[in-house]
């Protein structure tokens, strides 16, 4: 059991060029990596961003040929990391993808992936209009996975609103849970990082939360800020509105002494 890690968020602001895309976060990786992270998580959408979102059903690849899986299983292998994509835009049906989150162990193999179980059907103020089920299929299940340093829990972005989904994973034994992030403006602004505070109070969990920023195809704009929160809720590292790395040392050790301070998750009640 390794109890002390550097992590990583990949900041971008992908765009509808997958080679473009991947190429972008495999610098930013090595980047990363070369400053001594040893866990590095890439955003929602690494692989294309596409507005309308419909045109992604033209260019996702299926599980078979989508590049950035080997990609990223050679990175963690050469690179000895544990590397999450954050997500991929999978084609798994003629008129459906699934928006999918792969972690990497350091032997290049998919240690777990996760497909988003919460979609964005959501009308803002200010007349923006998301409908994820419209071409994502949604996930069923929770995925953690197995680490030296303890357990990792999968969510992507919209699941942050779902607090059951935290909790499952914390009482499943998760120590880190990765939220994977594509935020609008509107709701970045208001609620971003209230929400990653909360999941890690309400878990006792660390949050690495790696983000989209910037302006995308057609004027979509996400709200950046990717962070990496502690147990306790304190934000260790933030990013800001362009592309870039964060990194933060967390202990694992950590994670024991909040529960043990405030043992919320041993208290719960069927009401």
């Amino acid at each position: 059991m390794t109890d002390k890690l550097r992590a990583a968020c990949i900041q971008m602001t992908s765009g509808p060029d997958i080679a473009g895309n991947l190429e972008t976060a495999e610098m930013y990786i090595r980047q990363a990596a070369q400053q001594g992270a040893h866990f590095i998580a890439t955003p929602e959408n690494t692989d294309q961003i596409r507005q309308p979102p419909a045109e992604k059903l033209k260019t996702a690849p299926p599980p078979e040929t989508h590049p950035g899986i080997p990609l990223f299983s050679g990175l963690a292998k050469e690179l000895n990391i544990w590397l999450l994509a954050g997500s991929f835009a999978i084609k798994t049906a003629p008129d459906k993808l699934s928006n999918r989150s792969m972690l990497f162990s350091p032997d290049g193999k998919i240690a777990a992936q996760y497909d988003k179980i919460h979609l964005f059907d959501i009308d803002l103020p200010g007349g923006e209009h998301y409908r994820e089920s419209d071409i994502i299929k949604s996930g069923t299940q929770a995925a953690l996975a197995e680490t030296q340093f303890g357990k990792v829990g999968l969510t992507i972005c919209y699941d942050v609103r779902f607090a059951y989904l935290y909790r499952r994973l914390a009482q499943d034994g998760a120590s880190i849970i990765t939220v994977p992030s594509a935020f609008t403006v509107p709701t970045g602004r208001a609620h971003w990082e209230i929400l990653l505070r909360a999941r890690a109070i309400e878990t006792g969990s660390f949050i690495i939360a790696p983000a989209q920023a910037g302006e995308h195809e057609n004027g979509r704009k996400t709200w950046g800020h990717s962070m990496i929160v502690g147990p306790w809720g304190e934000v260790l590292a933030e990013a800001g509105r362009e592309p870039g790395i964060i990194m933060a040392d967390i202990n694992i050790k950590d994670v024991a002494k909040v529960r043990g301070l405030i043992p919320a998750l041993k208290h719960d009640r069927k009401i």
